[in-house]
């Protein structure tokens, strides 16, 4: 087995790799817990969970990028949400996200992250060729 490692920049100084490329038979990205606490341009999007749902996969579609992949590899994830009210909102962003062919996932409910303002990690794994 062959293994990767997607490097980040200011994950290097939480000693972790945004993600971890295998490659055997198959080509599995394993990424680690995404945010989107900020937009883009660093703007916060404390409060707004919409925002953070949109930014948190749209930054775990850059790091699949970089890893050759997409975010219709995804077969499964964890999402991690600080209020169990949140859970019905983000099936719904979901489903707009995945349409019908959606990863395997789990939700579980949190009473905090490293930093108040966020209000969703992803953590998942990709499969592709």
């Amino acid at each position: 087995m062959e293994k990767t490692f997607v490097r980040g920049t200011w994950q290097e100084k939480r000693a972790y790799s945004p993600a971890v490329i295998t490659k055997g038979d198959q080509t599995i990205v394993w990424v680690a817990g995404h945010t989107g606490r900020s937009d883009d341009n660093g703007r916060s999007l404390a409060g707004d969970f919409d925002a953070q749902f949109h930014q948190t996969f749209s930054n775990i579609g850059k790091t699949l990028a970089e890893a050759g992949s997409k975010l219709s590899d995804i077969v499964t994830m964890t999402v991690f949400l600080i209020d169990a009210r949140y859970t019905t909102r983000m099936t719904e962003l979901r489903v707009e996200l995945f349409g019908s062919d959606f990863p395997a996932s789990a939700a579980i409910t949190v009473s905090g992250f490293a930093d108040p303002t966020i209000m969703l990690e992803v953590q998942c794994v990709a499969v592709c060729q």
